[in-house]
């Protein structure tokens, strides 16, 4: 994986995010404080924001290049994104929010199996997702994503509401999804001991700025 950062700009209301890096790493850790800009940087990748500057090529796929006028809109990016809130429909049951967005075709037609399995989901596809606990959701949720099949997987502070015990438990399934699919990830934490669980490299963001480590 190749994703190409040159000169993000945009301006927020206490600073200006400004981000010029290369990614390559298996499973890239954004690490820094609440209102660092993590989330705007993750929102930017995926397209949710457009900078105000600056480029985004993913591999060799130009997907911003705001001197140009190029912004691929979030659904046709393949980028995978899970947000703090993890943004499930209340209305629909754990299966189809993990269906959603997904169409099979013949490459891919063995992929919910896949991640049903990989996940551990089969016990919890009827329920409500009202229903289901906090990591239960948070594997509903990753699943989804899978299920996109992304060439990049954006994760927020994904075991930021867990406690200690299901941190515990959830955090190999990350491991897991990159040990079978090969997704690279860009994983947000202002957890060290997650960054040091999972992570191959890590980047630290304070106040927009990309900070030597």
């Amino acid at each position: 994986m190749s994703l190409k950062l040159e000169n993000l700009t945009l301006q927020l209301a206490e600073f200006t995010l400004s981000v010029s890096t290369q990614l390559s790493a298996p499973i890239t850790g954004l690490f820094g404080r609440s209102g660092s800009g993590k989330t705007t940087l993750l929102e930017i990748i995926a397209g949710i924001r457009r900078p105000s500057a600056g480029r985004i090529v993913l591999n060799d796929q130009t997907l911003t290049d705001i001197p140009q006028n190029v912004h691929i809109p979030p659904a046709k990016r393949q980028v995978g994104y899970v947000p703090q809130d993890l943004a499930l429909f209340p209305h629909l049951n754990a299966s189809a929010n993990l269906h959603y967005g997904f169409r099979a075709v013949s490459a891919n037609s063995t992929l919910p199996g896949r991640v049903i399995e990989l996940l551990e989901l089969s016990t919890l596809l009827s329920r409500p997702i009202q229903r289901l606990s906090g990591g239960e959701q948070q594997r509903i949720a990753l699943g989804r994503a899978l299920l996109a099949s992304p060439k990049l997987l954006l994760l927020d502070e994904p075991l930021s509401s867990l406690d200690d015990r299901l941190k515990e438990r959830i955090l190999p399934y990350f491991k897991a999804i990159h040990d079978e699919f090969k997704i690279p990830m860009i994983y947000v934490t202002h957890c060290q001991w997650e960054l040091t669980k999972l992570c191959d490299e890590v980047l630290t963001l304070h106040q927009g700025q990309l900070q030597p480590n």
